[in-house]
């Protein structure tokens, strides 16, 4: 049996969203216990021109659901960019993974072929559903939750790769 694409999608957003969720309660933990205010890791960026902690996971979020909705041509929920506490960080986790949820292998039927156009820096970009999930969204989605836990941990989060992989 050959791979389908909610199998290559659903669960490996899940996994990494659950995973996600740990991180940032290792990293509410570690403001805790170390006396930070957690904007401290909130508002930590890499670089200027990156994401903030928060936006990281606010695009991962997004890369989730909006991937998932345009394979499978299902209307995404909208979520504000409001979040600036770890709680409501876990909240808009939970929502997206509630989201994904919801969506049945069915609703994925097709979607290989399916043309996906989206805009990249202003131009059209033209997919196949399955070159969209393989070249643009799961990378992108990793790309954010891999930054969200390199922030973490160049904040000084008791992090490691174990962690990331969810061992």
């Amino acid at each position: 049996m050959s791979l389908t694409m909610y199998q290559a999608s659903i669960p490996v957003f899940t996994r990494a969203l659950n995973i996600l969720s740990t991180l940032l309660n290792k990293a509410a933990a570690h403001a805790e216990e170390n006396k930070l205010d957690p904007e401290t890791l909130l508002n930590t960026r890499l670089y200027d021109d990156m994401f903030s902690l928060i936006g990281q996971v606010q695009r991962a979020s997004d890369a989730a659901k909006l991937g998932t909705s345009r394979l499978t041509a299902i209307q995404p929920p909208s979520f504000a960019d409001e979040e600036t506490t770890f709680p409501q960080l876990q909240e808009r986790i939970a929502k997206t993974i509630a989201f994904l949820d919801t969506v049945k292998p069915e609703q994925f039927d097709g979607s290989e072929e399916r043309e996906i156009v989206i805009k990249l820096r202003g131009q059209e970009t033209k997919f196949t559903g399955q070159a969209y999930l393989l070249t643009f969204v799961l990378p992108n989605f990793l790309f954010h939750v891999t930054t969200a836990y390199d922030i973490l941990r160049h904040k000084g989060v008791v992090i490691g790769k174990m962690d990331y992989l969810g061992f």
